[in-house]
């Protein structure tokens, strides 16, 4: 277990604290340990805030979303598509960092790759070197194969690599080199609460075909983990699914909720297909989700740019079984004597509200 530092600090140290992610980095890459420190606001859960298909140099709206940033204290996740076009060296310098990229955001984020980063090199090299540069938050390079485990609070956090089909990556499939990790990391990190996020969604609204199947051997890992959240983006819209199998079958007891955060400010664009289980859904807002990670559960709340009203807020609980190993059968003992059974309650279920849908924002 990691040693625990509890700090009192003042309301400037707590945001400053915030600010870079309270997190224990468990492996980047490889399997690692929980034996580093972490350091724990003793008064707060961890605030998990982010969206996908950011930065573009003709358009203003990523500077809109990185606003939003400025005023949400946490740990800040992109789910892919940081610098459009091509995710190159200079959009990244000239696109990114003016928004995205400031200093005090920068400084708390914990990203994942997209398919716009390969378009410069078949190994997203400029990507890995703008992300791994010293100082960033996370030790991250192209050695990584762009996927790695830290714990968040009570939840353990799991980013991957939906470009898996890369050769530097090493495939998608059930025994490629990332599920294999995937599922030993989940074996070796239990927690009540998991989530993943990658860029390419396996349900989507936002496509004719409806998602991504490359990436449904990801899932099935986590499900068979009694993972609860999954984060994506690539579709340039807000998308919330009711928990489900990796087959698409609505599954209010294990099931994975699946939001797609496609919103960052790249553009928008409309959904195509009607798959079920999809819950609430906007293609005409920018903003970011925020997540609330308590030990047992989460809120989720979008938050739009200034000017726009779509929201969409709720909260859920985790799967109570986690990805914590099965108790050992217990002991028998000499005798026995009966015990009172407890009176059941029923437990409650998740409760969401959403905004009307607004009409489109001009383009910039």
């Amino acid at each position: 277990m990691p040693r625990r530092i509890v700090l009192l600090l003042s309301s400037m140290a707590v945001w400053v604290l915030a600010g870079i992610g309270l997190t224990t980095l468990l492996s980047v890459g490889v399997l690692g340990s929980e034996e580093s420190v972490s350091a724990q606001v003793a008064t707060a859960d961890p605030v998990f805030v982010g969206a996908g298909d950011i930065a573009s140099c003709t358009s203003k709206w990523d500077e809109a979303t990185a606003d939003l940033l400025d005023t949400i204290p946490g740990t800040v996740y992109t789910t892919g598509d940081n610098a459009y076009e091509s995710g190159t060296a200079s959009e990244f310098a000239n696109c990114y960092a003016p928004s995205w990229g400031r200093q005090e955001i920068l400084a708390r984020t914990y990203l994942t790759v997209g398919n716009h980063e390969y378009y410069a090199s078949e190994d997203a090299s400029d990507y890995f070197d703008y992300f791994g540069a010293a100082g960033r938050v996370v030790s991250y390079d192209a050695s990584t194969k762009g996927y790695y485990s830290y714990n968040l609070g009570e939840w353990h956090v799991v980013a991957l690599n939906s470009m898996c089909e890369q050769a530097s990556v090493g495939g998608c499939g059930a025994t490629s080199p990332m599920v294999t990790w995937l599922e030993e990391d989940l074996a070796t990190n239990p927690r009540t609460c998991t989530l993943a996020y990658f860029h390419h969604p396996l349900f989507s609204s936002g496509s004719s075909s409806g998602g991504t199947s490359k990436m449904k051997p990801s899932w099935e890992a986590l499900y068979a983990a009694d993972a609860d959240v999954i984060l994506n983006g690539h579709r340039h819209n807000y998308e919330r699914f009711a928990p489900q199998t990796p087959s698409g079958e609505a599954d209010p007891a294990q099931g994975i909720r699946e939001f797609v955060v496609g919103t960052g400010g790249g553009s928008l664009s409309a959904f195509k297909s009607n798959p079920a289980n999809s819950e609430v859904g906007n293609a005409s807002t920018y903003g970011v989700l925020k997540l609330t990670l308590h030990p047992t559960g989460y809120d989720w709340e979008f938050v739009p740019v200034a000017g726009q009203s779509f929201t969409d807020s709720g909260s859920d609980s985790c799967d109570p079984d986690g990805t914590t190993p099965p108790d050992p059968a217990p002991t028998p003992q000499p005798t026995a004597t009966a015990t009172p059974q407890p009176t059941a309650t029923a437990t409650p279920q998740p409760t969401a509200t959403a905004s009307p849908q607004p009409t489109a924002p001009p383009l910039p």
